[in-house]
This record gives C-alpha cells, structure tokens and sequence, in this order.
C-alpha cells in the first residue's frame, strides 16, 4: 500500500494553524493558537505534528538555546495538499476520471449563475 503523504482530516487543522502563520512554530505555540478552533488535547497536537513530519508536511529544526523545543515549519502549501487530496479522492472514487469527478460534483451542487460564469473562465482558462 502507497504511503500516505497528505493531512488527514485532524491533521488538517494543525495545517490550518501552520499555513495561516506563515512563520516557523514550536508545538506549544501550535498548541495555544488551535485552542479556540478545535477540542484537542496538547498531547494529541504533539502527535499529529509528529505524523505531519513522518509524511514531508513539516519539518522542524532543534532551538539553538534549548534542545527540547522543535521549530516547525511548512513543507507543502495548502494548494499542493488541497491538489494531492483531490487527486487520490478521484483515484479512490471515480477510478481516476477527472472527468467524472467533476461531472459528480456539479450535477450535486446548487450553484448560482454567477458561479455557473466563474467555473466557465476556469475551465476556459484550463483549456490553454
């Protein structure tokens, strides 16, 4: 089986933190700031930020002045995630048609006209 290298769904939140700071992050600060967003324990945060470095999402670097403090940092954008995970859904759902994954997609989505010209230009725009 091919290892996984995206965020799961709680990792994601970790992502959320990490991507929105721009900036290089120990776990505590991690920790403080995901508070508010999510119900998890430091201890669970401490592990997924381990997963996140298991799979190239993060890396991290030892504090110069204290051993035991990590500095994480992004590896992979939100869009090169966002891109993997789109690619393994329509593997995993749609056997790799595209084509079919968006047709899925927009015959369940309730979209207004405006939206309708938007994806219009994208495609458009996909087309060169």
């Amino acid at each position: 089986m091919e290892k996984e290298t995206t965020p799961s769904q709680s990792e994601w939140l970790v992502m959320e933190v990490f991507w929105a700071s721009g900036a290089s992050l120990t776990a505590r600060e991690v920790i403080k700031k995901i508070r508010d967003k999510a119900d998890m324990s430091p201890r669970m945060v401490r592990v997924l930020i381990n997963r996140l470095c298991e799979k190239g999402v993060l890396s991290y670097t030892v504090d110069e002045h204290d051993s035991r403090v990590y500095h994480y940092s992004v590896m992979k954008s939100k869009e090169q995630c966002q891109k993997e995970k789109s690619r393994k859904f329509i593997d995993s759902y749609f056997e790799g048609s595209q084509k079919n994954a968006m047709a899925a997609l927009l015959q369940s989505a309730r979209l207004t006209e405006e939206q309708y010209r938007e994806l219009e230009e994208i495609l458009e725009q996909c087309r060169f």
